[in-house]
């Protein structure tokens, strides 16, 4: 079993993945800025202060972890945006602090960076609202300082064009660099079934310093 430290536990994204891992037997603890934001979760979760955009609070909160999680502006609105490339940077640099005892972190990303069938992203599609599309370019934004990043592992998952609360089933599917979609065309994750890909890639690592996708 590995110990976990999720920041952004209290999110929609975050607490699924909090309470995924904590079903399978991990040591899980949530770094909120707020510990009294936990009452409504998980009471097995331990719980520190930490600040993903502070470097030496996640070397701190980081100390003694198998494994951090970001889930960081992982889905909870506009809110977030200013959080999620420059949270990147200050977990890495944070966790260089770690030196060779450094942690694997484990990254909620954005599917705004795949690529639909015609070779196009997803960012490209008309229409979309503008603060979805600032959502959708910080975390691209994000995947790129990733992949500047060669000291330590990482690893960024990219969801489905649509997540959300729902059913976990266990399922899903996986690709690179691809938005998956189903045969009507449509791309879906439940934030639960998510969870459940991102513990199979803790438990079973396939894609250190690489970004995957998920979903039906």
């Amino acid at each position: 079993m590995a110990d976990i430290a999720v920041f952004g536990a209290t999110g929609t994204i975050g607490s699924r993945i909090a309470e995924e891992a904590l079903e399978r037997g991990h040591t899980v603890t949530a770094v909120v800025r707020d510990p009294a934001r936990l009452t409504d979760l998980d009471p097995r979760l331990k719980a520190v202060t930490g600040d993903a955009l502070d470097p030496a609070s996640v070397t701190a909160a980081a100390q003694g972890q198998d494994v951090v999680v970001s889930a960081v502006g992982g889905g909870d609105g506009p809110g977030h945006l200013a959080t999620i490339e420059p949270s990147a940077r200050a977990l890495v640099e944070g966790l260089r602090g770690l030196g060779e005892q450094a942690p694997r972190l484990v990254a909620v990303g954005g599917a705004g960076s795949l690529r639909t069938p015609d070779g196009q992203q997803v960012w490209d599609t008309p229409g979309l609202p503008e603060g979805l599309l600032q959502i959708m370019r910080a975390h691209g934004d994000a995947l790129d300082y990733y992949r500047t990043v060669t000291d330590l592992d990482w690893t960024n998952v990219s969801p489905a064009a649509q997540i959300g609360p729902g059913e976990r089933t266990g399922t899903y599917r996986t690709s690179g660099e691809e938005l998956l979609t189903d045969e009507a065309g449509n791309s879906t994750i439940s934030a639960e079934d998510y969870a459940v890909a991102i513990l199979d890639e803790i438990e079973h690592p396939q894609h250190l310093r690489q970004r995957f996708a998920v979903a039906y």
